[in-house]
This record gives C-alpha cells, sequence and structure tokens, in this order.
C-alpha cells in the first residue's frame, strides 16, 4: 500500500503531491498530474497546502530516561521554586500515590534553592524510598529510606567503604546525595525498563521519524530492548544507539552510533587516557561521541581527538561553552558539534546568572560553527531539555532566554538553517539536509502551514502528519 500526500508544498512550490510506495518517494509532481495518474491501494492524505519537509532526526536523546521521567513526580521549574514547594511536593505525591515501593521525582534545579539531603527528604517522605534527580540526569539525592533500600542506610562503620560519588558529611554519614553513579544505583534499585510507546508518540506528533540515543550505559540489555520496542510496534522512528563499550554485537532495527566517552567534571582523565581510549575505539571500527559542556571537558576533549587522531563520525556532544580555539580545532579535525540551541531558551536565564561572563559570549554556540565549516547538528537532550524540535529551532533563529534577553546574537541562525539542524541524516549529522526527491527514503513531516508562514514563527508550527517510510505514524 502506498500513500500519496496531496495538495502539500515541496521546496516553496504549491499545489504538490508526492506519492510514497514500499517506505520510498517514488513520484513529486503538480497534484493534476500525479492523481490523474495514480491508481491501486494508495492511501490519500490531504495536505491542505502544508510545507512537505524531510523527517526530521533527533540526533541526542535519552529514550529510556525520557520514558521513565513519564512515571516521575515533576519537581523542576516552572512548578518547584523552593525547598519548601518540592517537599509539599513529594509529600502529596507519596499520599495520593499511596504505594511502598520507589518514589522517583525529576528535575530539580540547585539555583532555586539548594540541594536537600536525605534528612529533609525524611521530612517529607519518611518511610517510603524516594530518589530526586538533578535536573542534569547526573546526580540523585535519596532519603534514609532510600539509602537503607541499596545498604547504605546506616551510620559511616556499617556502611563501610562508600564507591567513590557518594557525598558523606563530617562524620561519615552518607548525605543522601549521589554524584555520576547511575549505573551503581540501577544495579541496586532494578526495576522494569520502561515502555517507549508513549514517549516515541510524543516525538512522532512533532515530526521526529528518526533518533539517536545518545545514552552512555547502553548495552546489549538496551539494544535488545529497543529491537523488542521496535518490533512490537512502541518505537515507531528510525533507530540509532550510542553504547559503552566498542565492541557490542549490532541487533536488527538498531543501528549503533558512536561509543560514548563522558568527560564528567569531578573526575578528568588526563588527555593521554583519553586519546587512549579513542585509539581503541576507532581501531574497532567505531567512532567516538565525547560528552563534553564546559570550556576545560571541550578542550580536553579536542587535545584527546588530535592526539588520536580524529575518524569519520566523531562527534562531540553539547559544547555548551566553545571559546574560538576550540572552534578552530573543530575545523581543523573535522569533528561534527551536536548541540542543543534550546537551552539558550530553557536555561539561559540560569546560565547569565552562574555562567562565567568570560564564558557566557561562547555558550551553545552556532553561527561560529557553521561560519568556520564544523559540521553542525542538534537534539533535544530529552528528557533533559524540551522534546519539541521546532522551539529548538525557534532558539537558534532569535537566541532569546524565557524572560526575553538575547544571548549570543551573533551566533543566530537562519529559519532554513536551524531546521537543517535536525534534517541532516543519522549517519552524518551535520551533513547536507536531507531532500523530497524520488527515490529518497519516505521519511517524511508534513506541517500545517507553508513554509513561510512557518519559518516566521517556528515554535507556533504544528505538525499535520508524520510518516516513517510508508508507515503513517502520527496522528
Amino acid at each position: 500500500m502506498g500513500v500519496l500526500l496531496d495538495d502539500v508544498e515541496v521546496d516553496g512550490r504549491p499545489g504538490m503531491s508526492v506519492l510514497a510506495v514500499d517506505g520510498v518517494i517514488r513520484r513529486v509532481a503538480s497534484r493534476a498530474d500525479l492523481r490523474e495518474t495514480v491508481a491501486g491501494d494508495v492511501r490519500v492524505v490531504d495536505g491542505r497546502g502544508g510545507a512537505l519537509l524531510p523527517g526530521l532526526h533527533d540526533h541526542h536523546v535519552h529514550l529510556f530516561a525520557l520514558a521513565a521521567r513519564a512515571r516521575s513526580v515533576w519537581c523542576g521549574p516552572p512548578d518547584v521554586g523552593s525547598e519548601a514547594d518540592l517537599l509539599d511536593t513529594l509529600g502529596k505525591a507519596a499520599a495520593a500515590d499511596g504505594g511502598g515501593g520507589w518514589l522517583r521525582a525529576a528535575g530539580w534545579d540547585d539555583t532555586v534553592a539548594a540541594w536537600p539531603d536525605r534528612d529533609a527528604l525524611d521530612a517529607a517522605v519518611p518511610r517510603r524510598p524516594v530518589r530526586l534527580q538533578h535536573r542534569s540526569g547526573a546526580a540523585w539525592v535519596l532519603n534514609t529510606a532510600g539509602l537503607d533500600a541499596v545498604g547504605l542506610g546506616g551510620d559511616s562503620a556499617e556502611v563501610g567503604v562508600l564507591p567513590s560519588g557518594v557525598e558523606t558529611d563530617t562524620a561519615g554519614r552518607p548525605t543522601g546525595r549521589f554524584f555520576d553513579l547511575d549505573d551503581w544505583l540501577r544495579e541496586r534499585i532494578g526495576g522494569e525498563i520502561p515502555s517507549l510507546r508513549d514517549a516515541s508518540r510524543e516525538l512522532a506528533a512533532r515530526g521526529v521519524t528518526g533518533v539517536t540515543d545518545a545514552t552512555a550505559h547502553n548495552g546489549p540489555a538496551e539494544l535488545a530492548a529497543f529491537a523488542a520496542a521496535v518490533e512490537a510496534g512502541d518505537l515507531l522512528q528510525r533507530v540509532t544507539a550510542m553504547t559503552e563499550a566498542a565492541e557490542v554485537s549490532p541487533v536488527p532495527g538498531v543501528v549503533l552510533g558512536p561509543v560514548k566517552i563522558v568527560l564528567a567534571e569531578a573526575a578528568l582523565p588526563a588527555s593521554a587516557v583519553l586519546a587512549g581510549r579513542i585509539r581503541e575505539v576507532h581501531e574497532a571500527g567505531r567512532a567516538v561521541a565525547v560528552h563534553a559542556a564546559s570550556r576545560v571537558t571541550v578542550l580536553l576533549a579536542l587535545a584527546g581527538l588530535a592526539d588520536a587522531g580524529p575518524r569519520a563520525g566523531d562527534r562531540i556532544e553539547h559544547a555548551s561553552v566553545a571559546p574560538p580555539e576550540a572552534v578552530s580545532e573543530l575545523a581543523r579535525l573535522g569533528v561534527t558539534v551536536v548541540t542543543q540551541p534550546h537551552f539558550v531558551r530553557e536555561n539561559g536565564d540560569r546560565y547569565l546568572a552562574t555562567v562565567d561572563p568570560e564564558d557566557q559570549a561562547w555558550l551553545y554556540r552556532l553561527g561560529a560553527f557553521r561560519d568556520a565549516g564544523v559540521p553542525l547538528a542538534a537534539g533535544s537532550d530529552a528528557p533533559f531539555g524540551s522534546t519539541d524540535p521546532w522551539v529548538a529551532m525557534a532558539a537558534a533563529v532569535d537566541r532569546r532566554t524565557e524572560r526575553g534577553r538575547v544571548i549570543g546574537s551573533e551566533e543566530a541562525l537562519t529559519p532554513e538553517q536551524a531546521l537543517g539542524l535536525f534534517t541532516s541524516p543519522a549517519s552524518q549529522p551535520g551533513g547536507a539536509p536531507r531532500r523530497i526527491a524520488v527515490g529518497e527514503v519516505a521519511d517524511l513531516c508534513l506541517l500545517d502551514r507553508p513554509w513561510a508562514d512557518a519559518r516566521e514563527a517556528l515554535q507556533a508550527v504544528a505538525v499535520q502528519a508524520t510518516l516513517v517510510g510508508d508507515r503513517l505514524v502520527a496522528p
């Protein structure tokens, strides 16, 4: 069965129709010419003059964390703006749920109030285990019942030697705060892998036809879960997945992406050690994706890549602070940047209050990368950012924070360049945008308006239909 997208705009040409059969675009012609010649089992979608675009690809997302957030109590701005709000929210959630298992909460922003500790959480939820995730995803705080559940609820003599990343008070007692210990906590908490059904449909409704999962701990179990979700129809997008190890067997329905290397501020490797790891990955035939957010980590990542020698497909995730010397080195090495322009919108006011003024000019750069010839693509980093690519595009164009302040006006992109951040191939982020042409894969996104209207208000765009191959996956 094919799909005929009738009365659509293609590359600025109104009154067009596009025929997709067996997942491939077979014809692109004026609607009068095409409708007269199409026969057989074809589903017709009335485009009502909307722009037909290549389907969007989210080049950096965390699918299972996104699904888990839907089962979490939201404890971030604007709903929760103080520690009193936090404790009230947790207490009400625990009472409403009525269960005795883990209460998972997410989104805590330590710029609205200091991090709570185990005792503060105990005041809100004294008997049920609670784990509260920081907005960055890199830290957690557990109450005493939660510490008991992972074997750290006693005093310093009882818990013994603690893993690095567990904060303690002056007496050696765990405060409940954990940093960069997701794997350790996951082993002790357990739990089922969450369904991706709702998260996938949320993405599809926004025109997203492909995703690159950038989770650092992806391994055989996660790849198998992605494959199972694709097979079951719960995961609608085409999936590329990063992994932690270089030697991983591929699974049907999932494309292996780069190997993820996380540079954590609290435990940075020596440049030579990082270069050695990059060489190992390259020798295994894989590219690397280096998580580097701060100025220090971006420069360290570049030093490691320069020492090891770059490979096609190597990329830096975030590059949140990129001084001029980093931009020129990225261009010299030919390394791709996958960034998150919407963080200027979502977090910009906090950045202006907390980021070193010297670094504020280099925040989430876009124009400088393009001008230097650095391949540039974007991802949501969801659930740590919004899943809405249209909001990200709008932020790339206007560079405005939620309060309307502008960060780096010279980094602004045109609407067409912003769209291109999400339309390059999964295998070549930052490459030439995919096109609507005969022979191309029919991963498509149909807007509710012509492009001339959409480009003037990207954040207001609605998606009429999303196709992955010849499957209509939204609405």
